[in-house]
C-alpha cells in the first residue's frame, strides 16, 4: 500500500456547500483599499511584522552576492556570506544612514560605504573606517556598529525577510503543515521563466482580491469557458490560521456532454491560456492515438481526456527527470492556489507555478501599487539556460503584454479601484464562491486590530 500523499487533502477538504459564510463578514470596508489613514496604520500593524518573499535563493548563487529589498521608504540589502549563508540587514551605514546598496551585485571583499567608505563583513560587522586611528574608534565602538540584522530565513527556494526584531521564525510563520503539502512539488529546483514588475494604478489588495477567486472568470476570461469547466461544487478549500489553499479541478469544459474528440480538442487549446502545456502534448496524443479508429476516439470506462492528460505529464516529467512520486495523479493537472499572508498569491500544479505578488507602492497612495509576475518551471538543467528569465522592470504603463489571462485581469484592477474611490460605496458585498477573500480579510483585520498574531 503506498504511502499517503499530501495532496490527497483534496478529498476530504472543505466544499463550498459545507462552508457557513457567517463565520467570516462578508462585507469588505471598501476605505482599506483608498484611505491613507488606513494605509499607514497597515505600514506599521502589517508589514512592519510579517513575513513576506523578498526575492529567489538563485538569484544570490555565490559569497558576497546582494541585492536590495525594498517595501515603502524601508530599505534592506540581503547577501550570501562567505559561509553560504543568507542574510539580511537595514540598508543603511552606521555612519550616517547612507544607502549602501543599490539593485544587485557582489562585494566578495564585503559591503563598501561609497560616502566616507566605511566598510562591513559580509557577515554585517564593521571591518574598516576611513582614518580610523585619527578618528579614534575603538574595537568596541566598531563592535557595537555592526549593521542592523534582519530576520531572513528560505523555504521553497524563495528568499523570506521579517523586519520585525522579534519575528517569530519562518517555520512558525507558515505552519508545519504548509511546508508538507508544499514540499512534494519541488518548487526549490525550478528555475524562474518570467519575471515581471509594474505599478499598477490601484491598492495592493485588489490584487490580491483579484486571484483569490475564480468566479470572474466567465466575465473577464470567457476565452478559457471554451476549455476549463468551472464547477464551485467541485472546488475544496483548506484554512490555515494566516494562509489558504484551494482547487478547482482542471477539467475540459462540459465533459460529461461532449464526446471524446471534443475533450482532446479542448485540451489541445489549453496552451493558449497555460503555455507549459505545449510540453506534454506530444505524449498526449501519443496516448490518444491508442484509442483512436480513423476520426473516431472511443474511451473505455475510466479513461477521459483528463486522466490521459494527468498521465502525460506524469510520464513526461518523469523522463525529464523529475520526481513526481509524491504527488497524486490530480496534481498533474490541478492548479492548487496558495494564499501566503499577507501578499503572495501562487498557483502550482507539477512541474509549474505562478506566483503574484502585490505590495504598497513606495509613494504611499493607496490607489496604486507594485504587482510582480513570476513563473517557474522544472526543467533539466541543460535547459536552464535557453528557458531562465532576466528580472523586468516596467516603466511605461501598458507597454509589456501578458499571456492572455495575465492581461486581462492587468486591464480589470484598475477599473475596480476607480469604482472603490466612490465616497458613498462603503463596503464590497462577498458572495460564498469569495470565500477565500473574506478569510484573506479576516487576518486582514487581526492584524489592523494588533491582535492574533
Amino acid at each position: 500500500m503506498s504511502p499517503t500523499k499530501a495532496g490527497e487533502w483534496v478529498e476530504t477538504g472543505t466544499s463550498l456547500a459545507s462552508i457557513d459564510p457567517d463565520q467570516y463578514r462578508m462585507n469588505i470596508p471598501t476605505d482599506r483599499y483608498t484611505s491613507t489613514e488606513y494605509a499607514e496604520r497597515e505600514r506599521e500593524q502589517i508589514w512592519a511584522k510579517v513575513w513576506r518573499v523578498a526575492g529567489r535563493v538563485s538569484e544570490l548563487p555565490n559569497a558576497g552576492d546582494w541585492k536590495e529589498y525594498a517595501v515603502l521608504d524601508q530599505s534592506y540589502v540581503i547577501v550570501r556570506g562567505k559561509d553560504n549563508q543568507i542574510r539580511g540587514f537595514v540598508n543603511a551605514c552606521r555612519h550616517r544612514g547612507n544607502r549602501l546598496c543599490a539593485g544587485t551585485g557582489n562585494a566578495k571583499r564585503g559591503l563598501l560605504c561609497q560616502y566616507h567608505l566605511w566598510s562591513y563583513d559580509l557577515d554585517g560587522r564593521l571591518k574598516g573606517v576611513l582614518r580610523e586611528k585619527e578618528n579614534v574608534l575603538t574595537p568596541v565602538d566598531k563592535q557595537g556598529l555592526s549593521l542592523l540584522p534582519v530576520s531572513v530565513d528560505t523555504f521553497g527556494g524563495f528568499i523570506f525577510l521579517n523586519p520585525d526584531p522579534n519575528a517569530e521564525p519562518l517555520n512558525d510563520y507558515l505552519g508545519g503543515e504548509v511546508a508538507e503539502l508544499l514540499e512534494p512539488y519541488r518548487l526549490g529546483e525550478m528555475i524562474t521563466v518570467l519575471d515581471v514588475k509594474e505599478s499598477l494604478d490601484c491598492n495592493w489588495k485588489v490584487v490580491m482580491d483579484a486571484f483569490e477567486e475564480g468566479y470572474h472568470i466567465s466575465g473577464i476570461h470567457p476565452q478559457l469557458l471554451r476549455v476549463i469547466m468551472i464547477d464551485p461544487a467541485k472546488s475544496r478549500y483548506k484554512f490555515f490560521d494566516k494562509h489558504s489553499v484551494s482547487m478547482a479541478p482542471f477539467e475540459v469544459a462540459n465533459a460529461e456532454k461532449y464526446g471524446p474528440r471534443e475533450q482532446v480538442e479542448g485540451i489541445l487549446e489549453l496552451p493558449e491560456t497555460f503555455p507549459s502545456v505545449q510540453m506534454v502534448l506530444p505524449r498526449f496524443q501519443e496516448l490518444v492515438a491508442d484509442y483512436q479508429n480513423g476520426e473516431d476516439i472511443a474511451f473505455p470506462e475510466g479513461v477521459t481526456a483528463r486522466t490521459l492528460l494527468q498521465q502525460a505529464t506524469r510520464e513526461t516529467l518523469t523522463g525529464m527527470g523529475l520526481d513526481v512520486s509524491g504527488l497524486t495523479d490530480a496534481q498533474m493537472s490541478d492548479n492548487h492556489g496558495w494564499v501566503l499572508f499577507p501578499n503572495f498569491f501562487m498557483t502550482i500544479r507539477a512541474g509549474e507555478a505562478t506566483i503574484i505578488m502585490a505590495e504598497p507602492h513606495d509613494s504611499g497612495d493607496p490607489n496604486k501599487c507594485f504587482w510582480h509576475i513570476m513563473s517557474f518551471m522544472w526543467l533539466p538543467e541543460d535547459l536552464h539556460s535557453g528557458f531562465k528569465a532576466e528580472p523586468i522592470e516596467v516603466d511605461e504603463p501598458g507597454s509589456y503584454k501578458y499571456f492572455l489571462a495575465l492581461q486581462q485581469d492587468y486591464e480589470q484592477m484598475p477599473r475596480q479601484q476607480r469604482g472603490l474611490r466612490n465616497d458613498r460605496l462603503e463596503f464590497m458585498s462577498l458572495v460564498k464562491e469569495e470565500i477565500v477573500i473574506a478569510h484573506y480579510h479576516s487576518v486582514v483585520d487581526r492584524y489592523m486590530a494588533a491582535t492574533g498574531q
